[in-house]
């Protein structure tokens, strides 16, 4: 046999790992494979996984063909030691290698570990039929929810859906295809209204298809195709393509895919045709951005790509699966993807690195394709335990009272968390049973009652239907008080670097919340150059913030403001933040790490490590670690030690809705329902210089003319090679008098602090002096 060398690159900062390995703690069983691909094009591989170092034929199982450099078997792994290694196959087909073996690696399966197969390709989809609709309901479901409506009007919020959701689309002039850009050069408002405009066409669709198919009513099935051969002839290369606006071009595809198969049996075969051709066109641009172009089988972080899977691929592959052959191809695709990578921003604890509004986006969609998943081909991907925990990085760490208290881009910045995090988050109430999810989604409803006049949420999302098909689909779950006791006090989400301290989340005006973070994902994708912040949040309102406006992706605020170190609650050095520049590379290397977290009846603690963000910018800085101490239920003690291979000052940044009020040492946030004090208890390196401003540098003005200030507190070392930095914070409701105070000894090798509270108990910290 000549075979050919295998190529095995190692795995870069953005690549998919060579998982997995020894040292590689199985989640789930079996294992999900992945490795880097062999060839720069194409290429098909041969795996084989056996319980023999040698492979011996009878504990040896080969699996072929794999199209791409990720793999997930079809059958569970009985406990013990497995060996595995690929090599590159001759054909598309047959099992023959073409290449070497690859290296050999070995990995341990435990009991216990949830089972999550996928199916083979060759039988995915060997129950599925070729029946119309299927996006959702089968035709017996259709006939069933029929018939509970016909007892009942109001069954799963029909009624509400109809009025709202399906009415207005009778009346309403068609939309007209989006005009250009002007020059064709992108302009926040105009994309916006693009985007919206065919989230009305989606709208317009969908529902009156769904509704027209349910009710068997002929004007409502008329209008649904008027609206649907519309949107058909619109051009899949133009406005709405996915290289001009892909936004706009995921809804249009949409829009598409639920009419075609919702309206299959009441178009004639030529408008059948048109239809088919035009979603087929458009989910061919999508696939091949996704496949070809931004590979996301090989670099996972691109967040469109990977949402465009849920959005477009698998509604659009599953109306045209059995007529369209790429369909299967395609979809295979998605379901490998989510059964071996999803999610690329997240793992077992379930965080997600971008912030909890790109999890709410990615969230929204994901499920809807899950949901879509289980009911035609039965394959549940919720078993995976990403998806078992995911509800809880919203709980954690963008919890339904608080505001500008988490990291990353959000569109919703300022507000509380929106009641489209609220559904998602019932959605895994569903799933798991979870009662704390279905308290989460209580109260974002009883908070949100108007979501509709937001862009956030009518652009994205329709709450009646959401509602429909959830209550169709999933049973009532009892809510559950997020009590002390119930929750965890201090939860560190190990996957993201993100760790949240609660005290009396079930209670606003008593809720005291401190979120930090130090991420290995560092400022890549929708995440910030926010290695080591801090925010924090106490009784009922924001008093170290996300600060800063939304605009718009790529706006000078966004740019030059929010994804900066210093627009945080983290340390400039010599006026040099953290990388959060274009290059995705550096972005991913610019990363932190949560080295120690502990939790006790009296005290939270973590400590993180964010050296390497600002290796970039700053390459002679040594060490920057931050330890946040969580005494009492009640203050907080930030140590700071910053180590340099030469003097340099130290800026210690915090951000605020409130002019502070500056000491030599200290300073006082006023809020409207609470207070803070903030005191530089020790700093090594001499006295701090306070400054506060409330300007956004380097943003254009008109991108917040007319918004609230905000106010900057700058607090600068002397210089120094080394600097050691303590600060205490008293979080306090409005009125109360308490405070903490503090005494130093530094008698030995290190400084012992001492804080006492109100009650008379003391509590200690060392922290090692800088030579």
């Amino acid at each position: 046999m000549n075979l050919i060398k295998l190529f095995e690159p190692r795995s870069g900062v953005l690549s998919v790992p060579y998982s997995p390995q020894e040292e590689t703690k199985l989640l789930e069983n079996p294992p999900r494979f992945t490795w880097m691909p062999a060839l720069a094009e194409g290429g098909t591989y041969v795996l084989q996984l056996s319980s023999s170092p040698e492979f011996a034929d009878r504990e040896t199982t080969q699996f072929h063909p794999i199209p791409y450099n990720l793999f997930t078997p079809d059958a569970p792994l009985s406990p013990g030691t497995y060996y595995w290694r690929y090599a590159l196959a001759q054909d598309s087909d047959g099992g023959e290698r073409a290449s070497s073996w690859s290296k050999v690696r070995s990995f341990a399966v435990e009991s216990g570990l949830p089972e999550t197969p996928l199916p083979a390709r060759s039988v995915r989809y060997a129950h599925t039929g070729g029946a119309h609709p299927r996006l959702w309901l089968s035709p017996d479901g259709v006939a069933a929810l029929r018939s509970r409506i016909a007892e009942d009007a109001a069954y799963c919020g029909w009624d509400t859906f109809y009025e709202g959701s399906v009415k207005p689309w009778l009346s309403r002039d068609l939309i007209p295809e989006p005009s250009p850009y002007p020059g064709n050069k992108r302009v926040a408002h105009l994309w916006r209204k693009m985007y919206i405009d065919c989230q009305e066409i989606f709208y317009a669709i969908r529902h009156l298809s769904v509704a027209g198919v349910i009710l068997q009513d002929d004007v409502l099935l008329a209008r649904a195709k008027q609206w649907l051969l519309h949107a058909a002839l619109w051009d899949a290369e133009g406005t709405t393509s996915r290289d001009y606006n892909d936004e706009a071009a995921f809804r249009v595809a949409g829009a598409l895919a639920w009419g075609y198969d919702w309206l299959y049996d009441e178009m004639t075969e030529e408008e059948r045709r048109l239809v088919r051709e035009a979603l087929l066109a458009r989910t061919r641009q999508v696939a091949f951005h996704v496949i070809e172009r931004s590979k996301i089988h090989q670099v996972p972080f691109d967040s469109h790509a990977v949402r465009s899977l849920s959005s477009v691929l698998v509604p659009a592959c599953i109306a045209l699966l059995h007529e369209v052959p790429e369909a299967a191809v395609w979809l295979d695709y998605a379901l490998d993807y989510f059964s071996c990578l999803y999610s690329p921003w997240g793992g077992e604890d379930g965080g997600w690195a971008e912030g909890p509004m790109y999890w709410t986006t990615g969230m929204a969609f994901v499920t809807d394709a899950l949901n879509l998943i289980k009911s035609y081909s039965g394959i549940d991907l919720y078993k995976r335990p990403f998806f078992a925990r995911t509800g809880d990085f919203p709980l954690y760490c963008s919890s339904p009272d608080t505001v500008r208290a988490s990291f990353g881009d959000q569109s919703s910045l300022g507000e509380p968390p929106i009641l489209k995090t609220g559904y998602n988050i019932r959605q895994f109430a569903g799933v798991t049973g979870n009662g704390l999810y279905q308290w989460f989604y209580e109260q974002t409803k009883h908070n949100d009652p108007d979501p509709d006049s937001k862009f956030y949420n009518y652009g994205w999302w329709d709450f009646r239907f959401d509602n429909l098909q959830y209550l169709h689909d999933y049973p009532a779950v009892e809510p559950i008080l997020p009590e002390n006791g119930v929750i965890e006090p201090v939860k560190w989400f190990r996957d993201i670097g993100w760790v949240a301290m609660h005290d009396r989340m079930d209670d606003p005006s008593e809720h005291l919340m401190l979120l930090t973070k130090s991420s290995g994902y560092g400022s890549i994708s929708h995440s910030h150059g926010d290695q080591n912040a801090f925010l924090l949040h106490a009784y009922g309102e924001p008093l170290a913030i996300e600060s800063g406006y939304y605009v718009a992706f790529g706006s000078t605020m966004h740019k030059h403001w929010r994804r900066q170190t210093r627009s945080t609650n983290s340390i400039l050095i010599d006026g040099q933040g953290q990388y959060a520049g274009d290059n995705k590379a550096l972005c991913k290397a610019a990363s932190g790490v949560v080295e120690e977290v502990r939790s006790s009846a009296d005290h939270g603690y973590s400590r993180c490590d964010a050296t390497a963000a600002y290796k970039e910018n700053v390459p002679y800085l040594k060490r920057f670690v931050r330890e946040i101490y969580w005494f009492d239920q009640s203050y907080f003690v930030i140590v700071d030690y910053v180590d340099l291979e030469r003097k340099g000052k130290i800026e210690w940044l915090m951000h605020t809705l409130y002019e502070m009020e500056l000491s030599r040492a200290s300073f006082l946030v006023r809020g409207k329902k609470a207070d803070m004090d903030v005191r530089f208890v020790y700093c090594s390196s001499g006295h701090l210089g306070l400054t506060q401003h409330d300007e956004f540098t380097d943003v254009d003005p008109a991108e917040y003319e007319g918004q609230p200030k905000q106010w900057h507190l700058h607090a600068e070392t002397p210089e120094a090679e080394s600097h050691r930095l303590v600060t205490l914070l008293v979080p306090r409701k409005k009125g109360e008098t308490n405070f903490v105070s503090s005494i130093m000894d530094d008698q030995g090798h290190g400084v012992h602090l001492y804080f006492t509270n109100e009650t008379g108990i003391t509590r200690m910290i060392e922290v090692a002096k800088g030579y």
